[in-house]
């Protein structure tokens, strides 16, 4: 690694935590799944557009991936690139904020379009920095120590969003309208602004990197993108395992609704269970991400799908409600393992000149199938009943562990686990 860069490590693995952290604080205070799902229905009671709230987050940050990594590429310092496409995605919590405090409440139409548009805005901000930011993470922390840095910046994250979350509840709660909204909104911006400082401090130097030409480019970026599938037949059969592994958490949305309207769970004892969701998945993050350091990421990706696939068994099997906390429980290290390891495994493909395409195609192709499964699993609840969803879960994650023991290895441990 560079000189310079070992240097900098300690200093960039605390600056970009955090970054996450505060970037986590603000996606507390905008829940994509509370929040934000809570302000647009008091403009509209479609289930239709308030579901698609946290849908249009997670395509606009897996999708743009691919055509953003020839760029990315030509990049000799990821950081400027990464600290301008930022301001894409932070600046939409402003907008939300002027939306929600200057429309009327009459206007509900206009209200409904402007806040979409923030949201789609936001989205693909997300997603042209996400390609440069992964690259940049790769290139300033060393392959033994990405999977630690991913699990404790995304458990600084999961902390401080539940900190975020409880304190935007209460100013629901006791802020009237418009002001409630406006204050999470602004208060999601202020700490998206801590976080672009905290990002702005790390420090990478230049890279001389290959001519483009000359290297994975030579043919054409599409035809090299296509060689890369035909020859690295471990990373092809990565992704399909990881587009499999999606089915195995797409029963975890259908949970809380199961437990409270079969197994009579309380909405307070469902906040129980989802406050230890949070705390396991915090936990999941810091003990999984060292694990993949210290031992092997393929083996840590196939328990947490294990994990996944036992927490939708244990929600199809369930005769009382105390089950579900260790269906939420696995259900967390599942969710770390599928993400944050994932990510993490991203980066130990293909060299430095190739990284960017490489996770262009991790991302832009499984994104079809992050979208596609909780319609798949909301599908077959209404059509058979939520067992179906559990046990169509059951089946997912069986095969896609079953992909990962036999076809798939960490590409920094040269045979399989």
């Amino acid at each position: 690694m560079n000189p310079e860069l070992l240097r900098s490590l300690k200093h960039n693995m605390i600056v970009n935590i955090m970054d996450g952290a505060f970037f986590g604080l603000a996606l507390g205070f905008a829940s994509f799944v509370t929040v934000l799902p809570l302000y647009v229905r008091t403009m509209t009671s479609s289930a239709i557009l308030i579901g698609l709230v946290p849908a249009i987050h997670s395509v606009g940050w897996q999708f743009p991936q691919l055509f953003t990594a020839r760029r990315v590429a030509k990049q000799k310092r990821f950081k400027p690139m990464v600290m301008w496409m930022t301001i894409l995605e932070r600046l939409p919590f402003l907008g939300l904020a002027f939306v929600a405090w200057f429309v009327p409440a009459q206007e509900r139409s206009l209200a409904l379009a402007l806040t979409f548009s923030m949201l789609i805005f936001q989205g693909l901000g997300a997603g042209v920095t996400a390609n440069p930011w992964q690259s940049m993470i790769g290139k300033i922390i060393p392959s033994d120590r990405r999977g630690t840095f991913f699990g404790v910046q995304t458990a600084a994250a999961d902390l401080l969003a539940s900190l975020g979350a409880v304190l935007a509840g209460v100013i629901l709660q006791h802020l009237a309208s418009p002001m409630d909204f406006t204050a999470c909104f602004l208060l999601s911006f202020l700490a998206l602004l801590f976080s672009w400082f905290f990002l702005g401090l790390t420090r990478e130097p230049i890279h001389e990197n290959p001519p483009i030409e000359s290297t994975f480019m030579a043919d054409g970026f599409w035809v090299h993108l296509v060689d890369i599938l035909r020859r690295d037949h471990n990373f092809s059969r990565f992704l399909i395992a990881r587009t499999v592994s999606f089915l195995a958490i797409m029963g975890y949305g259908f949970y809380t609704v199961y437990a409270v309207g079969h197994l009579g769970v309380s909405e307070m004892e469902a906040g129980w269970m989802t406050g230890v969701y949070m705390a396991a998945q915090i936990v999941a993050n810091v003990v999984m991400g060292w694990a993949g350091d210290r031992w092997n990421h393929q083996v840590v990706m196939l328990v947490g799908i294990l994990a996944a696939t036992s927490s939708a068994l244990l929600a199809f099997l369930a005769p009382s409600p105390e089950w579900f906390y260790l269906v939420f429980t696995l259900a967390a290290f599942g969710n770390a393992a599928i993400w944050t390891i994932g990510i993490s495994m991203t980066l130990h493909f293909g060299n430095e000149a190739e990284r960017p395409a490489y996770i262009g195609l991790a991302n832009t192709l499984v994104a079809p199938a992050n979208i596609l499964a909780p319609f798949l699993g909301g599908w077959l609840a209404d059509t058979a009943g939520y067992p179906a969803t559990f046990m169509a879960s059951v089946v997912g994650g069986l095969v896609a562990a079953l992909i990962f023991y036999l076809f798939v290895h960490d590409p920094l441990r040269k045979s399989p686990a």
